[in-house]
Parts: C-alpha cells; sequence; structure tokens
C-alpha cells in the first residue's frame, strides 16, 4: 500500500485547513475536452504523448501503479490496444486505427474529468509484471513487498544485503495480512514454491476481489482466504513468514488525500492518528505466530521515525526498493 500521505497534494490541502479557509469548497468539474483533429495522432507514441499533455494539464495525481503521467498514459493505451505494457516500446511507433484511438482518448478524458485511478477504469493492474483484476472494493495495489520478495527472498546471497532466507523451497507456510485484492499472497506462491498462503482481510469485498485473482491464477489449493481483524482468524496457526501492507496513513495524511485516493477504501488507509495503530497490533501478536525461524516484513510508508520511537529496542532492518526508501522492515521472529 504505497499511500504517499505527505504527498503535495496532501501537504496543499492540509495546509489550506490549518489556515482557517472557511470559504465554499470548490466543486471539482471535469476539463473541458479538446480532440485533435482526425490524423493528428497516428501512433501509439503521438497519443502517449498527448496523454501525457492532458494529464499534466489537469494536474492529475499518480500514485496507483503508475508513478508519473508518462507511465500512465502509456498503460492506458496498452490496455485499450491489448498490449502488456513491456510491449509499449515495441510497438511505439506502429499506427492505431480511428476506432482505437477513439476509445483512447474517452479514457483520457474520463481519468481527467472523474479522477479516478486508471486501474479503476479498465479493472486492471500489474505487480511484477502480472495482471491482477481490481475495482472500487479494493485499494488499488502498489505495495513495495512484491519487489522485496523477488529481491530478498531469493535465496540468493552473493550480492550486498542479498537474501533473509537461506531457501525459499523450505517455506511452507505464508500469512497475507491485510491482503485487499491478493495480489501479494500470489506473488508469494510465486517466489515460494511449497508454500501455502492464509489471506486476511477484515472487508469481505475485498476479499471477493482476491478470490477472483485466486481463482484466475489456479491457486485455489494453496491459497485460503479468512475473512477477520488481523490474527483473530487464524487461532493459533504458525507462519514461516508473515508479510504485510496495512493502513498506515496518519491523520493528517487522511485529511489530505488526493482525490484520486478518495475512490479507494478509506479502511485500506487509515492508520490511526499517528498511522501506526495496526501496525502496532501486528507488531505486539506478530510472534505468535511465526515459526522460531520465521519473520515478519510489513510496509508502513513515511511512518519510519514514529515506529524507532515507539519501538526504540526492535532492530527493525529497513529494506530499499527501487522507488522506495525505508518504508519496509524486516524482523526475525527471535528479534520480537
Amino acid at each position: 500500500m504505497a499511500k504517499k500521505s505527505k504527498s503535495v497534494a496532501a501537504k496543499k490541502a492540509s495546509a489550506k485547513r490549518a489556515g482557517g479557509d472557511t470559504r465554499k469548497k470548490a466543486v471539482l468539474k471535469p476539463m473541458k475536452s479538446f480532440r485533435p483533429a482526425h490524423g493528428e495522432l497516428l501512433t501509439l507514441l503521438d497519443l502517449m504523448r498527448y496523454g501525457v499533455s492532458r494529464f499534466v494539464e489537469a494536474g492529475v495525481v499518480f500514485a496507483h501503479g503508475t508513478t508519473d503521467p508518462v507511465a500512465e498514459a502509456a498503460f492506458i493505451v496498452c490496455e485499450v490496444l491489448h498490449l502488456h505494457p513491456d510491449q509499449f516500446e515495441m510497438f511505439a511507433n506502429a499506427r492505431v486505427t480511428s476506432h482505437e484511438a477513439a476509445k483512447i482518448l474517452a479514457l483520457f478524458d474520463k481519468r481527467i474529468a472523474t479522477r479516478k485511478p486508471a486501474a479503476y477504469l479498465v479493472n486492471k493492474i500489474y505487480m511484477r509484471g502480472l495482471p491482477f483484476y481490481v475495482d472500487e472494493r479494493v485499494i488499488v495495489p502498489r505495495s513495495f513487498i512484491g519487489e522485496l520478495l523477488d529481491s530478498h527472498f531469493g535465496g540468493v546471497i552473493e550480492e550486498e544485503g542479498g537474501s533473509l532466507i537461506d531457501d525459499p523451497g523450505n517455506v511452507t507456510r505464508v500469512l497475507d495480512l491485510c491482503t485487499g485484492s491478493g495480489c501479494l499472497a500470489i506473488l508469494a506462491c510465486q517466489s515460494f514454491p511449497n508454500a501455502t498462503v492464509d489471506a486476511v482481510d477484515i472487508s469481505g469485498d475485498a476479499l471477493a476481489v482476491a478470490a477472483r485473482n485466486v481463482a484466475d491464477y489456479g491457486l485455489e489449493d494453496r491459497v485460503s482466504l479468512y475473512q477477520g481483524d488481523l490474527f483473530d482468524a487464524l487461532d493459533d496457526e504458525r507462519y514461516d513468514l508473515i508479510i504485510t501492507n496495512p493502513p498506515y496513513v496518519d491523520a493528517e495524511g487522511m485529511e489530505g488525500l488526493p482525490h484520486e485516493c478518495l475512490h479507494e477504501p478509506s479502511i485500506a488507509f487509515d492508520g490511526g492518528d499517528d498511522g501506526l495503530d495496526i501496525v502496532r497490533r501486528i507488531l505486539d501478536a506478530a510472534k505468535d505466530h511465526l515459526t522460531p525461524d520465521g519473520g515478519l516484513l510489513c510496509e508502513i510508508g513515511r511512518g519510519r521515525d514514529v515506529l524507532g520511537d515507539a519501538y526504540p529496542n526492535l532492530p527493525l532492518l529497513w529494506l530499499d526498493t527501487e522507488d522506495s526508501d525505508g518504508e519496509v522492515f524486516w524482523i526475525p521472529a527471535e528479534a520480537l
């Protein structure tokens, strides 16, 4: 859940509220659409460039699987054309039909007018190159944990900061707390070929989406879905690995969420006053659900300093990814 509570949009919104602005809040209105003339946009690259310009002009916010207007426009173009995002470069200079162009332009317009994340408009998001179904019953997945499963849990230890486990084949039980759409549970099945995965969420709607994704990948015999409040649904089960991307946006961040995030379930963001209400509960109970050689991998966004103050004696190992710096921690069971 890389839910950036300190985004520029969030800061501006919070500052305005702090200033006591009593004026009537402006209603977001869709920008007037100016369609290019027939034949002006010929290729995938032309359409992507046009989408980028429209998004920048409209002040669209990106944090839902794509991180910038270029990636967002390319994602929409590829979805309309039934291409994997990795294929954009291959077909960048290929021409599109007028019918295809019209569908792409309509999605650009809808993205701007509604401010809905593109993933909701096409009911798809990619994580680690794999497609997953999403809709407004779940937060748009953008966790860094998927990358960390590849980089730190593959059993390769040659590089600095390499694998945190000796052999992925020895991991037989995995727990995914706050599973949402089930993406991380499915990625865990790929990372740990001998593991079964229990995936828990408090939301029945979210679990319905997760069930669809689990079925799409034919993993019903390996992934079990449970509705409940964190560990309450699991009795005394123990796991070799617990992964979790819980709600961690603090109260200030909730007040200043960009408009795109307001389309997502607020329960998936709200982490209480300091953002760590649920993280604390996970940390306090995790040891009772881990095997002696197990560990906890938890994403907390920008709450590293707050967590460090709350648990000064915990030897948390902070892990970086290509797009994050110290937003996910690892701690072995023996240290909890």
